[in-house]
């Protein structure tokens, strides 16, 4: 006990090294929400142009137009999910943005375009859940194809693609801990710093990986609450069955 507690005061206490760890923090859920931003703006127009191009396949129409973008689209998800998303830190970092010293922007760009990727599979994927019918019953009554998508059938995806969207957002926050190898100075880069001022490594990374996982929790406890609200019967139905037991 003394000497986890002797490792514990040099870790976060000597020199002040808590502060460097909350500065790092801040990087880490920084980076997490500006590209949680990016890849969800991204997701849901490349999961449009992939619904619209879909629906007009299956109605045997030609649109020139979307057809180029559906092409494009299929470009990026194939390179996106095809290639590691360190790889692609590395070739935004050194290649594509070699001239900016802005890691900040480097990493959000990054990580919100592999995110995009993902988020743009599983809104297509709810979308194409959503009954046909749906889609004829607000033609039907007068609504164009985007009215229709964005008042009744994408509401009514958001709440089948809730958890795969959860566990993507989880997946982003965790694969920020990859930032530090551009310079970036997040938990992950704290953690090896300490390491090598103190030559120990226990304490420090077993730091890292509860504020992560303390982080994961918070945001498990989110996505169950958010599911709860937007689908009040389920939270309904398991009240009546414990009200009976």
């Amino acid at each position: 006990m003394e000497k986890f507690l002797a490792d514990f005061q040099q870790t976060f206490i000597d020199a002040e090294r808590w502060k460097a760890l909350i500065s790092g923090l801040g990087v880490t859920l920084k980076i997490t929400f500006l590209a949680l931003i990016l890849g969800v703006v991204l997701g849901v127009v490349v999961a449009f142009v992939r619904s619209s191009h879909d629906e007009l396949e299956i109605q045997h129409k030609k649109n020139n137009v979307l057809n180029v973008l559906n092409a494009i689209c299929q470009v990026y998800l194939t390179i996106i999910r095809g290639t590691p998303v360190m790889v692609q830190l590395l070739i935004m970092y050194f290649v594509i943005m070699a001239s900016s010293t802005n890691t900040t922007l480097v990493a959000t760009l990054t990580f919100g375009i592999n995110s995009g990727a993902y988020v743009a599979e599983i809104i297509r994927s709810g979308i194409m859940a959503v009954d046909k019918g749906q889609t004829e019953a607000g033609r039907s009554l007068g609504l164009s194809y985007v009215q229709t998508m964005s008042h009744i059938v994408i509401p009514q995806a958001i709440k089948n693609i809730l958890p795969a969207l959860g566990n993507e957002f989880i997946a982003l926050l965790k694969e920020t801990s990859i930032v530090n190898i551009i310079g970036m100075k997040d938990i992950t880069k704290w953690a090896m710093n300490v390491q090598g001022r103190t030559y120990q490594a226990f304490m420090p990374f077993l730091g890292i990986a509860a504020i992560y996982l303390i982080l994961v929790l918070g945001l498990t406890k989110l996505v169950a609450l958010m599911e709860r609200r937007l689908n009040p019967d389920v939270e309904s139905d398991k009240q009546r069955n414990r009200d009976k037991h």
